[in-house]
């Protein structure tokens, strides 16, 4: 079985366990006998004495975007500090009375997803304010084979809280390669330790973890959401459901007005390998056509070690914005981050002008994905802060 960094650390159960510690968690982040982390720190006799959420709050369930106000934690009693809402940074004032910052929170392996983002703020904050921040690593969960990452690479001046800096869109790296990578080339110098996880082989998923499934975030529901995320994600900037408010978040694509047979038939025939459409309906509870009949295709990951969801999303987009030029249309996606929610697509591609991209003619736009989802010398460049 799998062991992940909380395991990691309980079992080395060090001398300083009995100082201040701020640990910036929430439920999704357990250890591999599914005990929540916090608790299991607390019942080792861990002094922890504040807590930090990111976005989704404590619970992991709060409405995506949603800001979070601070709270009391229902399960351990300790105060809890968001990271998502007013700031994104913890405060000189929040540290103040703490000895040691512990991060233990889930990934999924996408540059937007923010939980990577909130790590860098508390990197920040902790080497402003001289405090040791200890990783609990985990491993990432749809693999760290170098081979499966996919662009674009940000360009940082479309920097925003779902893409910092400039690395690819699916990365391959867990989040504490990824924090050694950004405090040593982004010069941050905080005094940094990663707990390894035990038993992770990079080429192997979730599912080969030997450990329950434990949902991410709201819409993260299933391993087969965390390998669609990083190309159905793409939807979010437009007028289709990405199946929010339903059992197939980040699983479909989805609109009344939608035509699906064609598009599911050339799917099928042109990615039946890796990944299976199907047509459904479906009505949401909540988001996009929140009470409406919805025409979608689901998704099924075949075979996820050769699926590149990043260039099958972005040809998704494209097919469905072709086949429905009157119904079709680019939208804001507001969140506490970005209240107008504009400029959605530049921001989850990390690249000005995106929507133009998908002017192009069709063996044009091919050309193009293929080049810009290309991930040359990356392997190289996270190599030196690489742990498995």
């Amino acid at each position: 079985m799998i062991s992940f960094g909380i395991d990691e650390l309980i079992h080395q159960n060090p001398m300083w366990k009995t100082k201040r510690i701020g640990l910036v968690t929430n439920d999704a982040a357990t250890t591999n006998t599914g005990i929540l982390s916090r608790t299991a720190l607390l019942q080792a006799g861990f002094n922890i004495a504040c807590l930090f959420s990111p976005e989704h709050g404590i619970t992991a369930t709060a409405p995506d975007g949603e800001a979070q106000q601070n709270s009391i934690d229902p399960i351990t009693g300790l105060p809890v500090v968001s990271l998502y809402g007013p700031r994104c940074m913890p405060t000189a004032q929040d540290l103040e009375n703490i000895d040691i910052v512990l991060f233990d929170i889930p990934d999924i392996g996408a540059r937007f997803y923010t939980y990577l983002w909130t790590l860098t703020y508390v990197l920040e904050a902790c080497a402003l304010n001289n405090k040791a921040l200890i990783i609990l690593d985990r491993p990432n969960p749809v693999s760290g084979n170098f081979d499966a990452a996919e662009g674009p690479f940000l360009e940082e001046s479309s920097s925003s809280f779902i893409g910092r800096w400039n690395i690819p869109i699916k990365h391959s790296s867990t989040l504490g390669e990824l924090a050694l990578y950004f405090n040593s080339t982004k010069n941050i110098g905080a005094n940094l330790i990663v707990v390894p996880v035990k038993n992770w082989d990079r080429e192997s998923f979730v599912t080969n973890w030997g450990v329950d499934f434990v949902p991410t975030s709201p819409a993260i529901q299933n391993p087969n959401s965390m390998l669609l995320y990083p190309g159905l994600c793409l939807l979010e900037a437009t007028n289709v459901s990405e199946g929010r408010g339903s059992q197939y978040s980040f699983e479909t694509a989805a609109a009344p007005w939608m035509q699906t047979n064609e598009i599911v038939n050339f799917i099928n025939q042109s990615f039946g390998d890796e990944i299976k459409a199907s047509a459904i309906t479906f009505t949401p509870t909540s988001g996009k056509y929140a009470h409406t009949i919805c025409k979608g295709i689901h998704f099924e990951v075949i075979d996820p070690t050769y699926c590149k969801p990043l260039f099958f999303g972005l040809l998704l987009v494209y097919m469905i914005r072709t086949k429905h030029p009157e119904k079709f249309l680019w939208a804001p996606y507001k969140t506490a981050v970005n209240p107008s929610g504009e400029n959605h697509l530049d921001k989850l591609l990390g690249m000005h002008h995106a929507e133009q991209l998908f002017t192009l003619p069709l063996p044009q736009f091919v050309a193009t994905c293929t080049k810009i989802t290309h991930t040359p010398n990356w392997q190289e460049q996270m190599s030196p802060y690489l742990l498995y």
